[in-house]
């Protein structure tokens, strides 16, 4: 993945496939440091996947016999001396957190996430997406519930609720980074 918001995508979809009805987005940003942790409330995996899910050769799929969404995170967080951690249980769902150095050398850049986070609200109308970001006592928060309730019967599938949601979120990341350490 040449990119954040394409792990979070990836990571997102998998949580949609799995069943989920929220999927919370959680985006930290510390001096040099971004935490980004994805929960959801869906199927969960069960020990046997959990030790193997970082390894590519690991996948439930049945279509292909790789996964790399998450050995490809844990290889971009790893290589700017961050971390990686899984935990899933059955029936519970699964969280996954990642933490990258962001001003080391190797660190992916962040991509576009106000649009990826935004397609995540709009194209999951039936899913309640929680979008959070943080940096110290700053803390931002949207959710589709939020948006549904205020948009009174307009679908969040409209497009033009797209860019909304879009142009909102890229002036609260804009916002939450200019109060940089």
């Amino acid at each position: 993945m040449k990119d954040l918001s394409m792990h979070i995508l990836d990571i997102a979809e998998n949580s949609v496939k799995a069943g989920s009805d929220r999927v919370e987005v959680e985006l930290v940003y510390t001096d040099r440091m971004l935490e980004m942790t994805i929960c959801d409330n869906g199927c969960g995996m069960d020990e046997h996947i959990l030790e193997r899910v970082t390894d590519p050769y690991a996948t439930s799929r049945t279509s292909r016999k790789v996964g790399l969404g998450l050995p490809f995170l844990k290889m971009n967080a790893e290589q700017t001396g961050g971390t990686v951690e899984i935990w899933s249980a059955p029936g519970e769902g699964t969280s996954v957190k990642a933490v990258f150095d962001t001003g080391h050398i190797d660190c992916v850049p962040e991509g576009d996430l106000s649009s990826t986070l935004a397609l995540l609200m709009t194209g999951h109308p039936a899913i309640n997406f929680v979008i959070r970001l943080k940096r110290e006592k700053d803390v931002f928060e949207i959710s589709s519930d939020e948006i549904n309730e205020v948009l009174d019967g307009v679908p969040i599938s409209h497009p033009k609720v797209g860019i909304f949601v879009r142009n909102m979120i890229i002036e609260e990341i804009k916002h939450i980074k200019s109060n940089e350490l």
